[in-house]
């Protein structure tokens, strides 16, 4: 899961980096207004944490981008002011959620873990199709009643196709996911390839439906059958 954290107190930004990597998410920066249009504009995220006050400009703003744009990313506002009239204004313009600071990183995990749930999968902390049955807490994944052993950036994965089930996603996409805006500096996506053969042989082994596919020239499709 790819979180980005718009906000310029340095410090915090990567106390909340810290907290959220530990729990397996994958996390980028913006200091700056300039720099978080450009991210939300080139890159897709599953949440994005939001200071209102950037030093270039109203966090507001950037909810509109989003909203402009269509796009679905998880949007959690925080900001050291408790105007009525801002939290107002950005759940209007889309925010899931609002925390003032200081707030306890624990509770901002909590909340995080909410919006994507209930974005990607309806509420559930439970995934099941068919034989295979993922629990979104305690991170496991088994078949036919067996747990399975899958690294992070597996069961990463897993869920990400299963998120976005039966659509067609690229290499590049995938790349992204998992390495952030470094997958530009990467020669080629040949470790997208080692990743989800193995994650393909894992779920086959145990048994597993072959829900995932290879759409040959373009990337992987997972299908809910």
């Amino acid at each position: 899961m790819k979180i980005l954290i718009i906000e310029d107190e340095t410090e915090l930004a990567k106390s909340v980096a810290e907290y959220l990597s530990e729990e397996n998410y994958l996390c980028e920066f913006a200091e700056t207004f300039t720099e978080a249009m450009y991210k939300i504009e080139t890159f897709q995220y599953d949440c994005i944490i939001l200071d209102i006050m950037l030093p270039d400009g109203n966090g507001l703003k950037i909810l509109e981008e989003l909203k402009s744009q269509n796009k679905q990313d998880g949007v959690i506002i925080v900001s050291a002011k408790n105007a009525l009239d801002d939290k107002i204004k950005g759940l209007q313009l889309g925010a899931d959620d609002y925390l003032t600071k200081p707030f306890h990183l624990s509770e901002l995990m909590a909340r995080i873990y909410s919006i994507i749930r209930r974005k990607q999968f309806n509420n559930s902390n439970i995934i099941t199709q068919n034989e295979l049955q993922i629990d979104l807490l305690s991170k496991t994944v088994s078949v036919n009643n067996e747990v399975i052993a899958l690294t992070k950036k597996e069961f990463d994965l897993l869920i990400y196709f299963i998120g976005n089930k039966n659509k067609v996603i690229s290499k590049s996409t995938l790349a992204e996911h998992l390495s952030g805006d470094f997958a530009d500096m990467l020669d080629n996506h040949d470790f997208v390839y080692a990743h989800v053969k193995n994650l393909k042989k894992k779920l086959n082994d145990a048994g597993c439906g072959q829900y995932l596919k290879t759409v040959y020239g373009t990337g992987y499709k997972w299908e809910n059958s």
